[in-house]
């Protein structure tokens, strides 16, 4: 298997970023699909659009309404198809941005991805995620390479509320171990790929950024004031994250994603909120003795994520569901990607630890 590691064309960091966003746009042409949701389109939507036409850009709304369906993407797709658009600019959370994804695989094109919330690292990544109409995880697509530009206005992500914020450190604290899994035992990343040492290292590193800033930064979440720390939770919540999860492979803590939507109550928790608890499920089963899942559990605490499936939003998961919720996780192929293979009984009984 051949190594293969893959990352944006650039990405751009720090405060007011966005006023950027019409130099960045106008390399790649003179009209761009604004894909982006209905609420941030009247908050953020005259200023892109401003911005682009200010270095002689046209930005072209494409709204994104309900949850990201193939019938979503197919109207959006539809639409985008009569812009003749030279690029995609897509502004909001992931949804936004996977939306964007997938209007620039259609068009061929250069996507700029602008997230507004740290939420999760889909902005550096060519992945996005279909669901049905019950919000159940259906697909997960691919572009065929990622995102030209990525653009980081922490202005704009510190203005979030600090709930998307808590939720982008549970999905990024899980990508060291993770990554370790898939690479002891010879999985394929998101390219089909060999995981290169350069993955588990920025793994590791956004690790040790977020165990050492995750809290104050979480404490500007909110604010609109970037600090310091927040600048480096960022940027390991987004950056190292995004790098460390597509070129570094993905274990049973984003497989359980597949299965615990499946737990009354839980349908709707946030996708990062989902991670921060498999990952406890992920440890537990590795029986590490090494500390980690005690300092885990503490930082937890200090940040908010949860450490049991009723801290999460489940009230009294039945074996039934328990089941399911494991059968459905270890069909996922990052499920392969672990010490042993696992049992629906075993996978179920850590479940039921964690309830």
């Amino acid at each position: 298997m051949l190594t293969i590691f893959g990352a944006p064309g650039r990405y751009i960091q720090g405060p007011d970023a966005l006023d950027t966003l019409g130099r960045q746009a106008a390399l790649f042409g003179r009209r761009a699909a604004l894909v982006i949701d209905g609420p941030m389109h009247a908050i953020l939507g005259a200023r892109v659009e401003a911005l682009c036409a200010a270095s002689q850009v046209r930005a072209m709304p494409l709204i994104v309404e309900g949850d990201l369906t193939p019938e979503t993407i197919e109207a959006l797709r539809a639409q985008a198809g009569r812009l003749d658009a030279d690029m995609v600019v897509a502004v909001g959370g992931g949804k936004a941005l996977d939306a964007g994804k997938a209007v620039a695989r259609s068009l061929h094109c250069h996507l700029i991805t602008v997230p507004t919330a740290a939420s999760n690292d889909a902005p550096t990544s060519k992945n996005y995620v279909l669901y049905d109409a019950d919000h159940n995880l259906l697909a997960v697509e691919h572009m065929l390479f990622n995102p030209t530009i990525v653009l980081v206005d922490t202005t704009v992500i510190a203005s979030a509320p600090a709930a998307f914020f808590r939720a982008g450190l549970g999905d990024a604290v899980s990508k060291k171990f993770e990554a370790e899994q898939c690479r002891r035992h010879g999985g394929s990343n998101m390219y089909g790929g060999k995981p290169p040492l350069a993955a588990q290292l920025l793994a590791e590193g956004c690790l040790r950024i977020l165990l050492e800033d995750g809290a104050q930064a979480l404490a500007a979440a909110g604010t609109g004031r970037p600090t310091p720390a927040f600048e480096r939770a960022v940027e390991a919540m987004i950056l190292l994250s995004g790098l460390g999860f597509e070129s570094g492979g993905l274990s049973i803590a984003h497989a359980l994603t597949r299965g615990l939507p499946r737990i009354a109550g839980l349908a709707t928790s946030a996708h990062g909120l989902q991670v921060a608890l498999g990952l406890l499920v992920q440890l537990d089963l590795e029986a590490r003795d090494d500390g980690m899942l005690a300092e885990l559990t503490r930082w937890y605490a200090q940040v908010g994520l949860p450490v049991s499936l009723r801290e999460l939003g489940a009230t009294a998961p039945t074996d039934a569901e328990l089941e399911t919720a494991a059968a459905l996780t270890l069909n996922a192929r990052h499920a392969a990607n672990f010490d042993r293979t696992l049992s629906v009984a075993e996978l179920a009984a850590a479940l039921r630890r964690r309830a």
